[in-house]
């Protein structure tokens, strides 16, 4: 009797800490999603993706493990791995199974609350020894092994033994961090060696691991490995702070200082420094520049900057520069001002939130180049041959490619940012977009340097681009048909188009591809559809004000009633649409906290799905919500 009693209290101490496990990724299963339309074309795209071989760069495993797991969908997925595991067995390295068994045993941990008590502690049991066979085969020295042992087994109940090996694979992160994939992955270290130091009682050194990790409080409901980050002082960085030489003593990169990347050159006669780019602020050009020079004391003066397109985060910061040396020189394209006029006709409410409170549109206004560019140019800097060639998208059709033949560097700007322009200015051109890439292509440069540093990360190479193209061709006239019979932009993206061959034959293109995909749908329908649309969206003009008053006054939507359907909404991963009733509601349920609570709640994990491929969501959700999420960087 004493015996069933124990076995009891721990089921039910064990489903509340596998609960907080779940809260930690997602919220627990309302309903089996396996039977459920899928609704996430993404999830099904790396579903195919990792059906086909086991994928070349582990990224697309763990894109689809996170996309499971923030689906709320994790025993589906835990299966999928599984099946996997076994079908690629024979052709896997040991290292390559280990990460498919880290794969299914956290999301075995995720799911462990929606086994029943009957055979919830022999299922965690055999996910424990799943994790510990991966960090066998893995020979303890793998990141992304490490850490997800180390998180599970936080989470786990004392009554499994757990705790010091949370402890040491927590700690192994720290002391190993150079071995992850970047510095955000510290994040959940700090978040749970802090946890563990709260159960210990010490609440000195828990606070101290709570602020590393940037998290508010310790019930924080999602996972944030992104190496993005978002404050209200600096707005966005796409990754860390870090300074690298591409070639060394010559070319240097600057990333994550602010929104945008620094380029520096320098000459042949090493007589002369030549920018690339002026950044968002004067501010971050300042901290930016400073940091470059302690990093490399004896550099040259500045003399040139050439400017790769003129929006607001890639000559913002003119000013800052021009009061080093009067002698500089801006050499832009000759239609800047035209350019320039698309910045300043956007919605002012995205600025600060792209690019810091200290951002000012005045210092987009004033800008002027020295020099412009209206055809393929030639020059000599320092005795640095330098070609400049205008291209006309597919951002922006002031692009200009600032080509380095001899030292086989081209920067090219945001020719190829997914969103084909800014998705909130009437611009983007995806056939200028086609044509620079030829363009790309013909010069095949040994370094392809991109305005922010996941478009160098994921579209590096001219044989990719041009690969990509080819795909891209194809998804336009899939798009231009599905206009032409009237289809929604809505059931376009859900289509889940993938080019006839992409899956056989071009495995580096399966992420670069899956950015576009949305983006290049949205800029296509917009530019091709009027503003009476086939689902009748435009031929009234109603606002939230309207769809508050059909929810609230004529249908008697209450407060508790809209909480429990977004509650329902978020537990079946259907974020979008949870947001999207939120709005509707208006503000008539301002002053609820549990409104605002399901509020938090949705935008937090519309910011965890989007988290490592669309930073412009994550920019905005992080603002419907006030969150920030402080910039990470590796121990010292």
């Amino acid at each position: 009797m004493r015996t069933a009693i124990y076995l009891l209290a721990v089921l039910l101490v064990f489903g509340v800490s596998l609960a907080k496990l779940r809260a930690t990724f997602a919220r627990p299963d309302a309903r089996n999603h396996s039977d459920a339309g899928s609704g996430r074309p993404e999830l099904e795209y790396l579903k195919a993706v990792n059906s086909v071989a086991p994928p070349r760069d582990a990224q697309l495993l763990f894109l689809l493990m996170a996309e499971y797991s923030n689906a709320n969908r994790q025993g589906e997925g835990a299966e999928f791995f599984s099946a996997r595991l076994k079908e690629f067995g024979p052709r896997l390295t040991d290292v390559q199974k280990a990460l498919y068994l880290s794969a299914i045993g956290l999301l075995r941990a995720q799911h462990a609350s929606s086994v029943s008590l009957l055979y919830r502690i022999g299922y965690v049991k055999d996910t424990i020894a799943i994790l510990d066979q991966a960090k066998q085969l893995s020979g303890g020295q793998v990141f992304v092994v490490n850490w997800i042992a180390g998180v599970v087994y936080t989470e786990l109940p004392g009554f499994f033994h757990q705790r010091k090996a949370a402890q040491d694979g927590l700690v192994w992160c720290v002391e190993n961090a150079d071995k992850a994939p970047h510095a955000g992955w510290l994040r959940e270290v700090y978040y749970h060696l802090g946890k563990l130091a709260l159960a210990d009682g010490d609440q000195a050194k828990a606070q101290d691991y709570l602020r590393r990790s940037g998290y508010r409080a310790f019930d924080h409901p999602i996972t944030l490995i992104t190496p993005f980050s978002e404050e209200v002082a600096s707005g966005h960085t796409f990754s860390p702070r870090h300074i690298a030489e591409i070639i060394p003593g010559r070319v240097y990169a600057l990333s994550g200082f602010e929104f945008t990347e620094y380029y520096f050159v320098v000459s042949d006669d090493r007589r002369e420094l030549i920018g690339i780019d002026a950044g968002t602020r004067p501010d971050s050009a300042k901290v930016a520049y400073e940091a470059l020079r302690a990093y490399a004391p004896g550099l040259p003066e500045l003399t040139t900057i050439f400017v790769t397109h003129s929006h607001w985060d890639h000559i913002g910061g003119h000013t800052y520069f021009r009061a080093l040396n009067p002698r500089l020189r801006f050499y832009a394209r000759s239609n800047y001002a035209e350019e320039i006029a698309h910045d300043l006709s956007q919605p002012g409410v995205f600025d600060k939130q792209f690019f810091g409170e200290a951002f000012s549109m005045e210092n987009v206004r004033s800008f002027k180049p020295d020099v412009t560019i209206d055809r393929r140019n030639e020059l000599k800097i320092g005795g640095t041959r330098i070609e400049l060639i205008p291209v006309e998208g597919g951002e922006t059709h002031d692009a200009m490619f600032i080509n380095l033949p001899d030292q086989g560097v081209m920067f090219v700007g945001d020719f190829i940012m997914p969103y084909l322009g800014a998705p909130f200015v009437a611009e983007g051109d995806l056939q200028g977009l086609l044509d620079a890439i030829d363009i790309v292509v013909e010069k095949n440069p040994r370094y392809l340097l991109h305005g922010h540093q996941p478009l160098t990360q994921n579209f590096n190479s001219a044989s990719l681009l041009a690969h990509l193209k080819t795909d891209l061709v194809w998804l336009r006239e899939q798009v231009l048909t599905a206009i032409s019979r009237g289809d929604e932009r809505g059931a376009i993206y859900q289509a889940n188009l993938i080019p006839p061959g992409l899956l056989n034959d071009q495995p580096d293109i399966y992420q670069p591809y899956l950015i576009l995909r949305e983006h290049v749908i949205d800029r296509l329908y917009d530019q091709n559809v009027g503003y009476w649309q086939p689902n009748l969206q435009g031929l009234e003009h109603l606002t939230r004000a309207d769809h508050a008053e059909l929810m609230v006054d004529y249908l008697g939507v209450s407060e508790r009633q809209l909480v429990k359907a977004v509650e329902r909404l978020t537990a079946d991963g259907k974020y979008e649409l949870a947001a999207s009733l939120l709005e509707s509601a208006g503000d008539r349920f301002d002053g609820s906290s549990s409104v605002a609570s399901a509020k938090r709640l949705v935008y937090l994990k519309l910011m965890e799905k989007h988290q490592n491929t669309d930073p412009f969501k994550f920019i905005i959700y992080s603002g419907k919500i006030g969150e920030q999420t402080p910039q990470m960087t590796a121990p010292k």
